[in-house]
């Protein structure tokens, strides 16, 4: 890729989208086009076009999405499914119809099977019905990719799509009804150290196993998916824990030293989802930040950007 080939980040100031953003400026990339959501709309296909047909960007960073949680997921699935849809089929097709070299499409761990085989490969997709917690965003971020390798095999348009674990770090959300996992736990963590409560709840059983993986680090596996490669990767941590010891992590690095309470009420979702990520190692690349690392710097972007609000 030319360090001057001009490059579309969608979702730029995203959780996923500001960590590619910094690795192409890292990597001498200069010629960015970085528009925000108040003045694109993705899900208005005009608009997409208009963009894209004045634009013309050589190449197309999907990092854009409608995401949250289980209790978002859970309260708000017509949204989740129409939103994700809309922003792919727009974004995709426009790609093609200007001319764009490529696209880099990112999804979710959340598009393989409730019972897929552990650790999970790449092949295992279809293999069974996913999780019915987060069914809407899953079929819509599994339409994503189809729409993809269809244009692909019709119109020859170059792809790749990373399947990243669940993500964290700078710019991550924190709010109590959209946010995932980990930033949940950061953000209850803190109020209750704050408060000095006894206890914090956490959701389910905390005996569902996760993976984790820093931004930079999914940042680092997209570029390099975008200079030299083709087709769909996971991009995982390459181990995994329980919610339980997570929490315990958390904790330990917020430092909030009360009881752990388990709110078995509520939904664990998926028991494991380990990936397989053997593919993307075999381009040179793994993961560099271990999950107490990357939380403590988590832990520090919270209280730099969202405590003061």
């Amino acid at each position: 890729m030319n360090k001057n080939a001009k490059i579309y980040v969608a979702g730029h100031a995203g959780l996923a989208g500001s960590a590619i953003t910094r690795r192409l400026k890292a990597c001498g990339y200069r010629n960015l086009v970085l528009i925000p959501h108040r003045e694109l709309d993705l899900t208005n296909q005009r608009a997409v076009r208009e963009f894209f047909s004045a634009k013309k960007p050589e190449y197309v960073v999907l990092a854009a999405a409608k995401v949250g949680g289980i209790l978002a997921n859970s309260l708000r699935p017509a949204e989740f499914i129409y939103e994700n849809l809309a922003i792919e089929t727009n974004v995709i097709d426009s790609a093609h119809k200007n001319g764009a070299k490529k696209i880099l499409f990112l999804g979710s761990s959340c598009i393989y099977p409730k019972k897929s085989r552990q650790p999970i490969k790449e092949e295992y997709l279809l293999s069974g019905p996913p999780e019915p917690t987060n069914e809407a965003y899953a079929v819509a971020k599994i339409s994503g990719l189809v729409m993809c390798e269809s244009y692909q095999k019709q119109y020859g348009m170059d792809f790749a799509a990373l399947m990243p674990c669940n993500l964290y770090g700078p710019g991550d959300n924190y709010e109590p009804e959209s946010s995932h996992v980990l930033a949940a736990l950061i953000r209850k963590a803190h109020e209750a150290k704050l408060a000095g409560n006894p206890a914090m709840t956490v959701w389910g059983t905390g005996k569902p196993r996760r993976e984790f993986l820093y931004s930079d680090d999914l940042a680092r596996a997209a570029v390099l998916a975008l200079e030299k490669a083709s087709g769909v990767f996971n991009a995982g941590a390459g181990e995994d824990l329980t919610i339980r010891e997570l929490a315990e992590l958390v904790c330990e690095t917020v430092g909030f030293k009360g009881k752990l309470v388990f709110d078995r009420s509520k939904p664990d979702g998926v028991r494991r989802k380990l990936l397989d990520i053997s593919k993307i190692r075999k381009l040179g690349w793994r993961p560099e930040t271990p999950l107490k690392k990357g939380l403590r710097l988590a832990y520090k972007w919270f209280l730099e950007n969202k405590v003061k609000n």
